[in-house]
């Protein structure tokens, strides 16, 4: 496996449009996933034994159960948030013989792609990456571009030639 510091992530915008995404794992991780997601789509469907507060608020499918590899079929991407390692490395390799990309929270060498540090206003949408190296610096430079947007600063909106 390739150390996070040696992986290269391409950037991209994925047309998601009436595609189904899975979210393995209800805690805290794929709550936040999950939040993320709403702001993009509502044909998730989040499977786990547990739903973390706030899920019921979510415009997706629960399943409460546990992971089984038939989950996958029919999933165009998948978020793999269980929390357990080994569990993690399973689904991941499911997905991986499924042709269904994957991404592992907290483990840049398993995933197939990662999520951005993301702000949206309107139809612009904003994504700052680390390369998923610096999480914590991404989030800083998202935030900063929401303030510099809020404050006026930054104009998301469209102007004329």
């Amino acid at each position: 496996m390739k150390h996070s510091e040696e992986l290269n992530f391409l950037p991209v915008s994925v047309n998601i449009t009436g595609r189904k995404i899975l979210i393995i794992g209800g805690g805290k991780t794929g709550y936040h996933k999950a939040t993320l997601l709403s702001r993009f789509t509502d044909r998730v469907t989040v499977v786990s034994p547990d739903f973390h507060e706030g899920f019921g608020d979510l415009p997706f499918e629960l399943v409460r159960k546990e992971y089984e590899r038939t989950d996958l079929e029919g999933a165009f991407m998948v978020y793999i948030c269980t929390g357990d390692e080994a569990l993690n490395a399973r689904i991941k390799n499911d997905a991986g013989t499924l042709n269904v990309p994957a991404s592992v929270c907290d483990s840049p060498a398993l995933c197939d792609f990662i999520s951005p540090a993301i702000y949206k206003e309107g139809d612009m949408t904003i994504a700052v990456s680390s390369n998923a190296r610096n999480v914590r610096r991404s989030i800083a430079v998202r935030d900063r571009i929401r303030q510099l947007a809020q404050n006026g600063e930054l104009s998301l909106q469209e102007t004329a030639p």
